[in-house]
């Protein structure tokens, strides 16, 4: 079973192939990622975060979410050396390169807390796979091309973990590198496979803003893998890549 919702601006996807309704996990899921929405969103004056930045990122009563999601930026940021940013230049907490990996991870657990063994959840190009689509075979991710969103970069072959990728060409030059407070421009795009999309997303995040030094640092710090590309085109690869020949997820 297939279930479609926009969640955080972005479409989201969950694919089941276990023999059974799916309908009421994928709801539960769902319901997770818009409840991560309703409190990180940068754009809606009554979230949380807005509340907690609006008085200069004071963290003093915040909630048990807000202060995990805190602490897993403060962590990569000190492991990337300041790379990794988790504060606005103007105050207050910047949190996007947490919290769609952090949100989409914690779905996917719950559908592994309502019984299910393979599953797919696509949250806009972030995925967390688990089990096989069918015959044993490990799931495909595709990676999008930094050139063309029509064209893949490569497909994966993955079984049970998180594939993150992150770049500059759809939302142009958002990722700051921390240690200089200037916009990313090393790699194209950098993508992470990692045991946990948590993980993956943070790394594929931290790898972007550190540069190609950072994908072989990944390695040390929780990713399977990594697939890079410079800013001059080079592919840079490193880790358990396995790539697979067809051309679409799943």
């Amino acid at each position: 079973m297939r279930f479609l919702e926009t969640v955080m601006g972005i479409p989201m996807s969950i694919d089941v192939r276990d023999p059974r309704d799916s309908t009421e996990a994928a709801e539960r899921a769902f319901a997770v990622l818009r409840a991560a929405d309703a409190r990180f969103s940068a754009y809606r004056p009554d979230s949380e975060l807005s509340r907690v930045n609006a008085r200069g990122g004071d963290l003093a009563g915040v909630s048990d979410e807000f202060r995990e999601v805190v602490a897993l930026g403060s962590a990569m940021a000190g492991a990337s050396s300041g790379a990794f940013r988790i504060h606005r230049p103007e105050g207050g907490w910047d949190l996007d390169g947490v919290v769609k990996g952090w949100a989409a991870d914690r779905a996917a657990r719950v559908l592994a807390e309502e019984g299910l063994r393979d599953y797919c959840l696509n949250a806009g190009g972030d995925v967390a796979v688990a089990g096989s689509p069918g015959d044993g075979r490990p799931w495909h991710v595709a990676v999008r091309s930094p050139d063309s969103a029509t064209d893949m970069l490569a497909v994966l072959e993955v079984r049970d973990g998180g594939v993150a990728t992150s770049g500059a060409y759809e939302r142009g030059a958002h990722i700051v590198d921390g240690r200089t407070g200037a916009p990313a421009t090393l790699l194209r795009s950098a993508t992470v496979v990692a045991d946990d999309l948590t993980t993956a997303d943070l790394l594929a995040t931290a790898v972007f803003a550190i540069g190609p030094h950072g994908v072989r640092w990944a390695l040390g710090h929780g990713a399977r893998a990594v697939l890079a590309v410079a800013a001059d085109g080079t592919l840079l690869g490193l880790g358990d890549l396995a790539f697979a020949r067809a051309e679409t997820e799943g």
